[in-house]
């Protein structure tokens, strides 16, 4: 009998019946679930809500950490001639720049000719040079135009150089022009003139000809370099941008400044560093906003009471961020600034709300810089002036350590075996070699042919060595001298195991000349010795504290020859590079952000599984009470059936008598 059936025979023991005991046995089970299910969405909502905003605060904090952050810079000029810019870490200051002569791009044209793509100027080759850089071009018949030569030279993409044809109006010229500006880049033309057998007359492809001895083209820009002076100290420079004059600091020269010199002010930013402080601030306030809220608490009202009141995830992540803003910084305990509070950042006992004194904190800012700096970003600060802090791992202890030396840092270096006289011949027989840098082969370098003194040796040799592409494409730069015995010296501009000098090839001649042959010079070597008693890790000029030690991870450059104590490294660790470090444990995949998500996560697994097996429990209930309400309704029909035959045998009974 199907279900649809049940009660056919009772009309009492239905099919409604076994949904409304069916019902009854899943209520209070369902309602049970779903309230826990809500309030557990409601829970992993609200630690949504503190994910979301802690991620926000990491930002502007990560941002207060950098020690450049703090301070930004302003670079006002006196004069439209000059123009500057002020990057983050620049020295505040005042300096005098007069402008004597800008830079220029050196520029060469051609007379003019009556077509550009007709009128043939020979054939041969051109050796063109540009800031160090040659290029041998073929001019043949298929390229011998003032448009094909252009061209051609277009083509050399590691040529500094522009070629084109301009249209005169009475005739076409062609004009070679300097990428860059300065000397160094002034343009070179020797011609091969194949066409006429002539090299240096002005005819053929020798009339672009412009190599110092035969000078066929016009002049049409000078190459120059820039001549300023900064506080009265001359300088020169290829370009009319000159980042490198003081650290930090880029000037745009724009003209000539005629004897009146411009007044560069770099100024500290304090506007910018506030905006800086009250986004941070502004991030931790959401933070708290938010745990206030969930963590509320109203007695005359449970709707008004956080969803995570009194949860442990709550009570910690409060707790730490208190303790980080509000604790004296280590290190800091005899300077000017020690916390937050001398800076003006205060925090409110009710809430734990910041909020910023723009005065206060601009007068500590003015007043104590350094102090603001180590407050908010890690600091290190070393007393022996030739050591200097660099970087630390996430196991520095904030501290201060001894640092002792055992071995000083080296350069890689090649000393010649025999002194150069006072005038040396560079020929055929000793112009040619090949140098490997810190592993990197150069190409062959050739020196000029010519005699030389002990200076203009020196001189010849690094320029060719700074020229050489393969060495300044790996950053292997190598600097010439000659020792205190007149040999010619090489060194590598690195230090340590990884700084090597060798000659690979030299000429026939070059040993007896110029001391020089096919050998290995003697490697660097790393720095050793000890970080807060332990031995650290060397690697060149860097001193890495050991393993496992309070100093882990603390990495300085120990620079100079002095072997034994070095003095002491202190490292401070600032509010915001704390702050950082607990935000990142928040909210790594592990941290304690992770762990309640996933035991809410977890509570809702064991709901759903619970409804599975609710749903099996009122589905087993349902079959069982079909199964004894179809054998009760069977019996009532039955016991129904026995009814009527009993009455009709009554009846027939009855009947008998009657008659």
């Amino acid at each position: 009998m199907s279900v649809s059936s049940i009660g056919i025979g009772s009309g009492v023991l239905t099919s409604d019946l076994i949904d409304q005991l069916a019902s009854a046995e899943r209520a209070p089970t369902e309602l049970r679930f779903d309230r826990k299910e809500e309030q557990v969405q409601a829970e992993l909502s609200a630690v949504g809500r503190i994910r979301s905003a802690l991620t926000d605060l990491r930002l502007p904090t990560r941002v207060l950490s950098n020690p450049n952050a703090l301070q930004s810079l302003n670079a006002e000029s006196s004069s439209s001639n000059v123009s500057a810019t002020a990057a983050e870490g620049a020295a505040v200051g005042q300096y005098s720049l007069e402008v004597t002569d800008l830079a220029q791009a050196h520029s060469l044209s051609t007379a003019a000719l009556a077509d550009k793509n007709i009128t043939s100027l020979g054939t041969g080759s051109l050796s063109i040079t540009v800031g160090g850089v040659t290029k041998e071009i073929t001019i043949d018949g298929s390229n011998n135009t003032l448009e094909g030569i252009a061209n051609a030279v277009n083509a050399e993409e590691d040529l500094a150089l522009n070629a084109s044809v301009i249209d005169t109006g009475s005739g076409f010229v062609l004009v070679f022009a300097a990428q860059n500006s300065g000397t160094e880049n002034a343009i070179e033309i020797s011609v091969n003139d194949t066409g006429d057998g002539n090299s240096i007359d002005a005819l053929g492809l020798s009339q672009l000809s412009f190599d110092g001895a035969n000078n066929h083209l016009t002049e049409s820009v000078i190459a120059k370099d820039a001549l300023f002076s900064i506080n009265g100290i001359p300088i020169s420079r290829q370009s009319n941008t000159v980042s490198d004059a003081i650290d930090g600091v880029t000037f745009t020269l724009a003209g000539k400044t005629n004897g009146s010199p411009a007044t560069i002010a770099i100024t500290q930013d304090t506007e910018k560093v506030l905006e800086r402080i009250q986004t941070f601030v502004d991030a931790f306030n959401e933070v708290k906003t938010i745990l206030n809220e969930v963590t509320a608490f109203d007695p005359n009202s449970s709707e008004e009471t956080g969803v995570l009141l009194g949860d442990s995830t709550v009570r910690s992540i409060n707790a730490q961020l208190r303790g980080v803003l509000s604790q004296v910084v280590p290190g800091l305990d005899g300077s000017a600034v020690r916390s937050l509070a001398e800076v003006g950042i205060s925090t409110d006992r009710q809430t734990g709300m910041l909020t910023v004194d723009d005065d206060m904190f601009t007068k500590a800012l003015t007043e104590s810089p350094d102090d603001v700096i180590a407050l908010f970003a890690e600091q290190g600060h070393a007393s022996d002036a030739q050591v200097s802090f660099v970087s630390k791992s996430g196991k520095t202890v904030p501290g201060t350590y001894d640092v002792n030396i055992t071995q000083a840092a080296t350069n890689g270096n090649f000393t010649g075996t025999a002194a150069i006289g006072a005038s040396t011949v560079i020929d055929a027989n000793n112009d040619t070699f090949k140098i490997s840098v810190n592993g990197t082969e150069s190409a062959e370098i050739t020196l000029t042919a010519g005699t030389y003194s002990e200076a203009q040796l020196v001189t010849e040799f690094q320029k060719q060595l700074d020229a050489d592409a393969n060495l300044s494409g790996a950053g292997a730069a190598i600097s010439v001298s000659l020792d205190g015995s007149g040999q010619l010296q090489f060194t590598s501009s690195t230090f340590g195991s990884d700084s090597t000098v060798s000659f690979t090839s030299v000429d026939m001649n070059t040993l007896a000349s110029l001391g020089i042959d096919a050998i290995a010079g003697v490697d660097g070597l790393d720095v050793e010795g000890t970080i807060n008693g332990e031995a650290a890790t060397g690697k060149g000029q860097l001193l890495k504290g050991a393993a496992d030690d309070e100093s882990e991870g603390l990495t300085v450059k120990v620079e100079g020859s002095t072997i034994g104590s070095r003095g002491s490294v202190t490292f401070i660790e600032g509010i915001g590079d704390q702050l950082v470090d607990k935000l990142n444990s928040f909210l790594e995949f592990e941290g304690i952000i992770g762990a309640k998500e996933s035991g809410l996560k977890d509570q809702l697994a064991e709901i759903a599984k619970g409804r599975i097996q609710l749903d099996l429990r009122v589905e087993n209930l349902r079959s069982r009470l079909a199964t004894q309400f179809t054998a009760a309704d069977i019996l009532v029909s039955q016991l129904n059936n026995t009814q009527d035959f009993l009455k009709s045998q009554l009846a027939a009974l009855t009947g008998s008598k009657d008659d």
